[in-house]
């Protein structure tokens, strides 16, 4: 990948390509601090050259793309820490500065998180505030123009900075999905849409709120902004499910699962045991998968077996400036 890319979409259509895996779990294991609910956002401002070594060391390990560290980074998290709107738009923008010095030779994704992110309250793994019941506030759940208007200022941030797409993650409601597509159509910057979903006891894959995924991975159909869709943040032993799911959209696949333990918000901790099979990946890669990484718990030396799979597969096409 010497020289000027190309479109992450062009890359997509010649083969596989690499993802990074969890920011926060590399930037956690090299002793900073991300239990704060700003998460790995806080080191936006507070030590942003430890988040250009993390992206460093995914480069390293085989990533092609740097996933910023604006999972976590909103207008009213920031604001819920006494950080002024036009500071934390300047974070935003400034994720992407840092994952471009982190990783100079591949595709910059700005990781936008869900709205259950910025309540760091683990309610991502319940869409819960997409409930027109949800007690978190009064009148209810969020609609869909308000998942609008709360993602637009940071979508906005990461596409003015250049981020190459926008990787809209962690996903768990229908309405949270739609409200992202369209905000993403009017931007006109290139996105891929990753559900969170578990697999019912009939077999079929779920997004956290409880709808089918293929409901609403279809909604992506014919959107011309997207250039993937699949899953994150969701247990290996599943991805395959939901990949299936996703062929609804009609795009290539994205899939890039956590370790496969499980997050206790109360304990704020992850328990269990767990880790990415990277012969796994080869059965993510026959179902359509383009991109394929870690989320969560993945380090640089997982990504590195994920991207030694994809090689192999590729014939190392795109992988030998890493020297892989």
């Amino acid at each position: 990948m010497d020289g000027v890319l190309p479109p992450l979409a062009d890359a997509l259509a010649a083969g596989p390509v690499v993802l990074d895996g969890g920011l926060s779990t590399e930037l956690e294991a090299r002793g900073h601090d991300v239990s704060s609910a700003l998460w790995s956002a806080r080191l936006l401002r507070d030590e942003p050259d430890a988040v250009v070594a993390a992206h460093a060391a995914f480069a390293a390990a085989g990533a092609q793309v740097a996933t910023t560290a604006s999972y976590q980074a909103t207008v009213e998290g920031f604001g819920a820490a006494g950080v002024d709107r036009d500071e934390a738009l300047a974070l935003v923008a400034r994720s992407v500065e840092l994952a471009r010095r982190g990783a100079p030779g591949g595709w910059v994704a700005g990781s936008v998180g869900p709205y259950g992110a910025a309540l760091a309250d683990g309610s991502e793994y319940t869409g819960a505030y997409a409930d027109p019941g949800w007690t978190g506030r009064a009148g209810g759940g969020l609609t869909v123009a308000e998942l609008r208007a709360f993602h637009r200022p940071r979508m906005a941030a990461l596409a003015g900075a250049g981020a190459d797409v926008l990787a809209c993650e962690t996903v768990p409601a229908a309405a949270e999905a739609e409200a992202l597509l369209a905000e993403a159509e009017v931007l006109g910057v290139p996105v891929w849409l990753s559900l969170t979903t578990v697999v019912d006891e009939a077999g079929v894959a779920r997004t956290r709120r409880g709808e089918p995924a293929a409901d609403v991975f279809a909604m992506a159909r014919g959107a011309g902004a997207v250039v993937a869709v699949g899953v994150n943040c969701t247990d290996p032993a599943a991805v395959g499910t939901a990949l299936a799911a996703a062929a609804a959209a009609g795009t290539p696949l994205v899939a890039y699962p956590n370790s496969g333990e499980s997050w206790d918000a109360g304990a704020r901790r992850w328990t269990g045991t767990g880790g990415v099979d990277p012969a796994a990946a080869q059965g993510w890669m026959t179902a359509g998968a383009r991109l394929v990484g870690g989320c969560c718990r993945v380090g640089p030396a997982g990504i590195a077996a994920l991207a030694r799979t994809v090689g192999n597969r590729v014939g190392r096409r795109d992988l030998g400036h890493r020297g892989l």
